[in-house]
């Protein structure tokens, strides 16, 4: 049997971080199937968590164009090794240093394992039949053993920016209603402390920052929505009485 490269060539040096990444795709299974592009979509949402860059990603998006199939399977071939040239042009180009930082980016986060040849050279060796051999260049096995991982990294990531998204309808609907709410009350003579209430709800929205992480955004949506309770309240309670007042005359 050809012993497997599990070192990196030259002067890199050997992490715990790519053994964890040799472990998991050692230890999945054979019969796992994925569709590369979905595993990669999967993990461009979850980038962020995973610590992988924009260039970095357009290179594995490279690397793994590089494989002929759309589906990977956990039993097959899965080292590509095209030469810094070929990923630079396939990548849209960057300096060879800048690829370097990048692939080296990938390995740190688990992406892809190095199976660096003797001469830290990439290429595969044929067999009599024409089958690969013994192939050496960049192992792309943790898209297919880690699919599952990404997915659900995505999945939060996606919860996450919806979350988001909801909690920021909820201040503009809020600030809306709330203005709309004190200037009906103003028009309409109904008796409060508009001026209180003004200053209350300057001093809310003034809290809300240009870019903040939701739960700062979610707390000043909960102060924002007491204000609107205390708003309409006065509002129900002022057309509650006038009804009543009228219904009175009118008996």
């Amino acid at each position: 049997d050809t012993h497997i490269s599990t070192t990196p060539f030259g002067r890199r040096p050997m992490t715990l971080g790519m053994i964890s990444s040799q472990v998991a795709a050692k230890a999945m299974p054979a019969d796992l199937t994925v569709h590369k592009w979905h595993v990669f979509q999967n993990i461009k949402e979850a980038r962020g968590a995973l610590g992988a860059t924009d260039r970095a990603l357009a290179i594995l998006d490279a690397l793994l164009s590089f494989h002929p199939e759309t589906a990977l399977y956990g039993d097959s071939e899965l080292i590509v090794w095209p030469s810094n040239e070929q990923l630079i042009g396939r990548a849209n180009g960057m300096p060879p240093s800048t690829l370097r930082r990048h692939l080296a980016v990938l390995v740190e986060c688990g992406l892809i394992i190095r199976r660096d040849s003797p001469n830290g050279k990439r290429y595969a060796r044929k067999g009599q039949g024409g089958e690969i051999e013994q192939a050496y260049g960049f192992d792309i096995s943790p898209i297919v053993a880690r699919a599952a991982e990404f997915k659900e990294l995505a999945e939060v990531v996606r919860a996450e920016k919806k979350a988001y998204r909801v909690v920021r309808e909820r201040l503009t609907i809020c600030r809306r209603d709330i203005v709309k709410m004190i200037d009906a009350g103003i028009e309409e003579g109904v008796p409060a402390n508009w001026g209180r209430v003004q200053q209350t709800y300057q001093a809310i929205v003034g809290q809300i920052p240009r870019t903040a992480p939701r739960q700062a955004l979610e707390a000043i949506a909960a102060e924002l929505e007491e204000l609107w309770a205390e708003v309409r309240e006065a509002l129900e309670s002022f057309v509650k009485t006038e009804n009543m007042s009228a219904n009175e005359s009118h008996t």
